[in-house]
């Protein structure tokens, strides 16, 4: 118990850091910026308490947003995202995986695909939607979502083959 406390605790320190220093100052044709720090929420075991998700999922989301000073935004997409995962695993797999850590290995290659693009595609359209915060500029937001999710779903893949 306490192993995988500190491994998790040391991967939201070095995934937070990452994100800050290194993928912050990554901006491909102005408005490509991959969000590596969502490999910390799509890892956490199937079976954490809803309660324990939440709050690691509003720390990660705060810790980005005082770095990057963006009111809130990221940590909302956060909680969004760990508020509708376990609906989204139940509704994708017929197989109760509680207390399994998501990962290629586990899933297998195509539904760990499917699990990670839903939830990085709503992290992002969250995170783009409310940072437009206008429909005027929802093309923008649109293609800033589908860029960003194809950019960080790579980032994503390669870590789990680079950790399997």
């Amino acid at each position: 118990m306490g192993n995988s406390v500190l491994k998790y605790a040391f991967q939201f320190i070095i995934l937070v850091l990452l994100q800050v220093f290194l993928f912050g100052n990554f901006h491909y044709f102005g408005f490509i910026s991959p969000f590596v720090y969502i490999i910390f929420l799509l890892n956490l075991p199937v079976g954490i308490s809803r309660h324990w998700s939440l709050v690691l999922a509003f720390l990660l989301g705060l810790c980005i947003d005082i770095f990057y000073n963006t009111g809130g935004i990221h940590a909302f997409a956060c909680v969004l995202v760990m508020f509708l995962r376990g609906f989204w695993i139940s509704g994708l797999f017929h197989i109760d995986y509680a207390g399994a850590v998501p990962s290629v290995r586990i899933f297998g290659l195509v539904n760990y695909s499917k699990y990670a693009i839903g939830i990085i595609f709503l992290h992002h359209a969250c995170l783009f939607l409310l940072e437009a915060f206008s429909l005027q500029n929802l093309w923008v937001a649109l293609l800033r979502t589908l860029c960003n999710t194809l950019i960080t779903f790579v980032l994503v893949l390669s870590y789990e083959f680079i950790r399997k």
